[in-house]
């Protein structure tokens, strides 16, 4: 049965290709981002999703035609790469901005409609990330952390009106990211050691999955008659990580972090 889907940050990568392939499924795609993307599968409505009222206008914009709001995939978001001593509080609050606030808004924007439908499901988009504290993209992990804990809360808040939500944390993925992130000014302290780890950091996202991928791994998670508060997607290598932190010594831990960013 066709869905009323909302997807951010659709003008490229992860966003574009979710909103193409629900599109192509037969869905009711709408694409939030500030460039208007031209697509045969899915309509763009331009937003800013920082803009609270930009938001609204939207969502007004989508219930003029559509009855129902079924899914919202919080994609939008936005890397931030540099030493914690080097980051200034303008870069960490337009971090903060999109990658957690503009969530945030985009989840109470649709609130309303899902809980009058009693239903609505909700995925926000984080990452590995968010599980540890990664070397030189220090607030990038707790943006993405903030969001994944907002997401744990938010589940018992509106589980009574039948509203499921989850975070997805992502691996590397195939995306044109670099190109967008927020570089702080490297100082000379750390300029030899961030080289390294900038180079390495790249060189993941060039051999990362797929966007495609992501797209069928979404799909089978929004076919679950019930879901876990997170789920995580990418190479063998990126999500051993997580269960490993749980387990080992925090010293031992971070030595084969270390190992793995060549540091």
């Amino acid at each position: 049965m066709s869905k009323t889907i909302i997807i951010t940050g659709t003008s490229a990568g992860i966003g574009f290709t979710l909103a193409e392939h629900f599109g192509k499924k037969g869905h009711k795609v709408y694409g939030l981002s500030r460039k208007n993307t031209i697509s045969d599968y899915f309509k763009t409505i331009p937003t800013d999703i920082t803009d609270a009222n930009q938001i609204q206008a939207a969502i007004s914009e989508i219930l003029k035609t559509e009855n129902r709001i079924d899914i919202l995939i919080n994609n939008a978001g936005m890397g931030m790469v540099g030493a914690v001593e080097d980051s200034t509080k303008e870069d960490i609050l337009k971090l903060f901005n999109l990658n957690l606030v503009g969530a945030v808004q985009m989840m109470s924007a649709v609130l309303p409609q899902m809980r009058s439908q009693m239903a609505g499901k909700i995925i926000n988009i984080s990452s590995i990330g968010s599980e540890m504290g990664l070397p030189f993209r220090g607030f990038y992990s707790a943006s993405k952390s903030a969001l994944d804990k907002v997401t744990e809360a938010m589940r018992y808040e509106i589980s009574p009106w039948n509203i499921e939500a989850c975070t997805l944390h992502l691996g590397d993925i195939k995306t044109k990211i670099a190109e967008n992130r927020v570089k702080t000014k490297v100082s000379e302290p750390y300029e030899k050691i961030f080289g390294k780890v900038y180079s390495l950091m790249d060189a993941h996202v060039d051999s990362g999955t797929d966007p495609q991928e992501v797209a069928v791994f979404i799909e089978k998670i929004l076919a679950k008659n019930s879901w876990k508060g997170h789920y995580y997607f990418g190479k063998f290598g990126q999500k051993i990580g997580v269960p490993l932190k749980w387990i080992l010594p925090q010293n031992f831990y971070e030595n084969l972090m270390r190992k793995y960013n060549q540091l």
